[in-house]
């Protein structure tokens, strides 16, 4: 009898062990990633068509016909502003979503229109340009507005978050990423060499319109510490404080709304006006 409670015991702590790491890795787990961290998990082993567009930056999508680094919007990529102040944006969503996934698509969507006077709408037969949302190979834009049909790849496979969303959409809109601004290097130190190899131009500077903002830890559109590490060390490091945060964003930032604003003179909006 007492060897058979022994038993029990042992197997009673065995099994309490076992739910306790099992818990511990559910915490773990669960924690919520970052748009950076969810846009490279997602674009890590991406094998793109022949008919997908090379990619820079690990999402921007490149034409081949146009290599130039200069900021789009110094040649004219802005989506046009309407008579009554609204920049209206059609889009049309791939019929492969499921009901929940085109859900998260369009709450990403209409979380523009409360905070800027940015309005996607559904395509309409007429419509000459517009956004094509699809499942391609991973998660990935072009640059601002390109004319006719313009792809923004929203994987089901690891692209379907709010902030992945509203990350992609801001690409549309006109953004680079907030570690490749003009001023990047007084506040964020590239480590180079902890960088792949291939993967070193990413983090080259672009003459970026900045908006008259400050530099946004908190962006986005800021990716995360060790983005594109060969080594597991850090690919960039804050500056002149390297303990600040940053790349944690699961949503856009005041910072990103209001630099949106200003881009699209959205005045109703802007901080300035407030």
């Amino acid at each position: 009898m007492l060897v058979f409670s022994w038993a029990l015991l042992t197997l009673s702590l065995v099994l309490c062990a076992k739910a306790e790491a099992e818990v511990g890795v559910k915490d773990e787990t669960s924690r919520e990633l970052s748009v950076g961290e969810l846009l490279e998990r997602a674009n890590r082993d991406r094998s793109p068509g022949v008919d997908e567009p090379p990619l820079a930056e690990g999402d921007i999508a490149v034409r081949t016909d146009n290599k130039n680094a200069d900021p789009c919007t110094s040649r004219g990529c802005l989506w046009n502003k309407w008579t009554d102040g609204k920049v209206y944006i059609p889009y049309y969503i791939a019929n492969h979503y499921s009901s929940r996934e085109r859900d998260i698509i369009v709450r990403g969507l209409e979380s523009f229109s409360g905070v800027s006077c940015i309005r996607f709408r559904p395509y309409q037969n007429g419509d000459y340009e517009w956004l094509s949302i699809e499942s391609g190979d991973g998660c990935w834009s072009y640059v601002g507005r390109q004319g006719g049909s313009q792809t923004v790849s929203l994987s089901r496979q690891g692209c379907l978050y709010h902030g992945t969303v509203q990350h992609e959409l801001l690409h549309a809109l006109g953004f680079n990423h907030e570690q490749t601004r003009s001023d990047r290097d007084s506040h964020i130190q590239v480590v180079w060499d902890n960088i792949i190899q291939d993967m070193k131009y990413n983090f080259n500077k672009i003459a970026t319109l900045n908006q008259g903002t400050s530099y946004d830890y908190g962006s986005v559109m800021q990716y995360h510490r060790y983005a594109f590490s060969k080594n597991g060390l850090p690919t960039m490091v804050p500056i002149p404080n390297n303990n600040v945060s940053f790349g944690e964003a699961t949503q856009m930032s005041r910072n990103d709304i209001d630099r949106l604003n200003r881009l699209y003179k959205c005045c109703e909006f802007s901080l300035d006006s407030q």
